[in-house]
């Protein structure tokens, strides 16, 4: 099978994440797309709680059925960052009947001198650039154009109080208010 590895903070997951994993399934061939958090940030990031990361994850690829799953790999890689190199390499070891594609925005590959061997990643993994919105072009890049939407722009809206409808699919939204992500107290 044809895996599309999308790595990703996911803090929250929102409608713009969804709409790449349509893209990678029915435009771009990919048969599955697993989804996986990052469990520490390579960059020293403040994140959520991994646990919730994850289960928002989860909420967020019902709709997708079987074709988007949420990978944990990252929780049993250790408790330092995880690198992408290391990662698809150990998905390698681990599942050597599957090709894999990594996907990341073209706002996200800007920054690529600052990863570990990122030319070896070429080599585990065909890069499937997708194009965000005012970043800069990577020449890489699929036709498919990411919304101007963020993860950050999410946590400021609801941490303001403002709505965040249609931002992040419906289960998500229910399960920030229900568990009070994001909202300042």
């Amino acid at each position: 099978m044809r895996i599309a590895v999308f790595g990703g903070s996911f803090d929250p997951p929102h409608t713009g994440h969804m709409m790449a994993c349509y893209f990678l399934l029915g435009v771009h061939g990919a048969d599955e797309v697993w989804l996986v958090p990052v469990f520490n940030h390579p960059f020293a990031k403040p994140l959520s709680p991994y646990e919730k990361r994850v289960e928002m994850c989860r909420l967020a690829a019902v709709p997708f059925r079987d074709r988007v799953k949420v990978d944990t790999i990252e929780s049993e890689m250790g408790e330092g960052p995880v690198y992408t190199v290391d990662l698809l390499a150990e998905l390698r070891r681990r599942h050597p009947e599957h090709s894999f594609a990594f996907v990341v925005g073209s706002d996200t590959l800007a920054e690529s001198r600052c990863w570990k061997d990122f030319d070896k990643i070429q080599t585990l993994a065909e890069l499937i650039v997708l194009q965000r919105r005012g970043s800069a072009d990577s020449g890489k890049k699929t036709p498919f154009l990411l919304p101007e939407l963020s993860s950050t722009q999410i946590r400021n809206l609801l941490g303001s109080g403002s709505p965040a409808d249609g931002l992040v699919p419906a289960s998500v939204l229910d399960y920030l208010k229900k568990e009070g992500l994001y909202s300042r107290r």
